[in-house]
């Protein structure tokens, strides 16, 4: 029996805008190790049924076989798009008991979701420091606060692109119980931070892959975690130059100065006259709301896994929606830029959204080359589904559009975003040197 692996083939599977990847490592004919990296879901495509997130845990189940099992399960992070797939149900037919079945190993989570953190405050085995304490009380409160965001977005009228950003990033971070109970108790847990155990290096897990946690840090190690900041022109992929928006211009046509300043009268109705003012205090209401859930929705994506396999002369580098904050600590490292120059495959960090590509780790990237025919060239895999998150006048659309085209000039941007209609799946196989 090999003691390390011959080949992997990563599958990226259609979740619209979440994650989903398979990763199978050969070491026989008859020897496979399958990692289950994220399952989840805010967004399908409009031809996929509402019974495709079971679809594809049905899938997973036949692609692993009656003989075998899941070996591991990893879970960046706790937003929806990464783990509503492992959501149950009391028949038994959720998704999440499909992937429960496979019996896997381990599930490996940062630190930050470790449940003794809330009662006694251990850390990832050491006594957690105080300001780790209060991390974790704000990151549990977050969801609180998410949660009663939402209910607002669907009970009070505000303008309709504040509404839907306001649904959907309040959805993305609910506590989604079930799916996180279901990850705690499926397999023993293996909570982890920088420059940790990943608990995949076990003989019976992932024998002979190296895997380097390069996120996220604990709060001893750094606390830039716990902030995160909207622009930087080093960092961010922003546009050279911003269009003036005031009363802007978008797509070459003006803007209305006042849009929606509309309210529909309710009951008695409203003085014609405080129309225009009730539609801007709603609106306001609206933003302050958006602007809280987008920091709460920002500092979640500074808690996720930062995971670099390491086998032979390859590396395959997923770091969930790890955004600049979560990076600055590894980036700091030399022996973590050594190892991030020499990245063959890059899971495309939070669905090629403006913050969490760092333009510091792209130009860390050897392998990426105009060359299409370099049989070296950077392998880049990004789920993702466009005019879901984020707005293109206020350069903040996923995907970013100048992040796409840097992805598409010096890698080989694979996305399902390309996916044709009936498309569950795309392979990628790449051999161990």
């Amino acid at each position: 029996m090999a003691t390390s692996p011959l080949s992997v083939t990563i599958r990226s599977y259609q979740v619209g805008f979440g994650d989903c990847f398979l990763l199978s490592f050969r070491y026989s004919a008859s020897d496979e190790r399958h990692v289950l990296m994220d399952f989840g879901s805010t967004g399908l495509p409009e031809h996929l049924p509402k019974t495709h997130m079971r679809d594809v845990a049905e899938h997973i189940r036949e692609r692993i076989g009656k003989n075998n099992r899941l070996h591991a399960v990893v879970a960046t992070h706790r937003h929806k798009d990464h783990i509503s797939g492992f959501e149950t149900k009391e028949d038994g037919s959720g998704p999440g008991d499909i992937i429960r079945a496979l019996k896997p190993l381990v599930v490996v989570q940062p630190w930050t979701e470790d449940p003794k953190l809330k009662t006694n405050a251990t850390g990832p085995g050491r006594p957690a420091l105080t300001g780790e304490q209060r991390h974790i009380a704000m990151l549990a409160s977050m969801n609180d606060v998410a949660e009663s965001a939402l209910r607002e977005s669907a009970q009070l009228y505000f303008a309709k692109d504040v509404q839907g950003q306001l649904a959907f990033l309040g959805e993305d971070n609910i506590a989604n119980r079930s799916a996180v109970k279901n990850l705690m108790d499926m397999a023993p847990n293996v909570y982890t931070h920088c420059a940790g155990e990943s608990g995949l290096e076990r003989d019976d897990v992932l024998p002979g892959v190296r895997v380097h946690v390069l996120g996220p840090p604990t709060i001893q190690q750094t606390d830039t975690i716990k902030k995160m900041r909207s622009r930087d022109a080093d960092e961010f992929w922003h546009l050279q130059a911003r269009a003036l928006r005031d009363f802007g211009a978008s797509g070459g046509g003006a803007a209305a100065i006042f849009p929606e300043a509309y309210v529909r009268a309710r009951g008695s109705g409203f003085p014609i006259d405080a129309r225009w003012l009730i539609y801007r205090s709603r609106r306001l209401r609206g933003e302050q709301l958006l602007q809280i859930v987008r920091i709460l929705d920002q500092q979640m994506n500074n808690t996720s896994l930062i995971l670099l396999f390491e086998v032979g002369d390859k590396l395959l580098l997923f770091p969930g929606d790890a955004q600049l904050e979560n990076w600055q600590y590894a980036l700091g490292q030399q022996q973590y830029k050594d190892l991030l120059a020499r990245v063959n495959l890059y899971k495309v960090g939070h669905h090629g959204s403006l913050n969490a590509t760092p333009k510091t780790l792209w130009q860390l990237f050897d392998n990426k080359s105009k060359d299409k025919t370099n049989d070296r060239r950077l392998v880049s895999l990004m789920s993702t589904m466009k005019g879901k998150h984020g707005h293109e006048d206020r350069e903040t659309e996923v995907p970013r559009r100048p992040l796409v085209q840097a992805l598409k000039r010096e890698s080989s941007l694979r996305s399902t975003h390309d996916f044709k209609a009936k498309e569950l799946y795309r392979d990628t196989e790449m051999d161990f040197g």
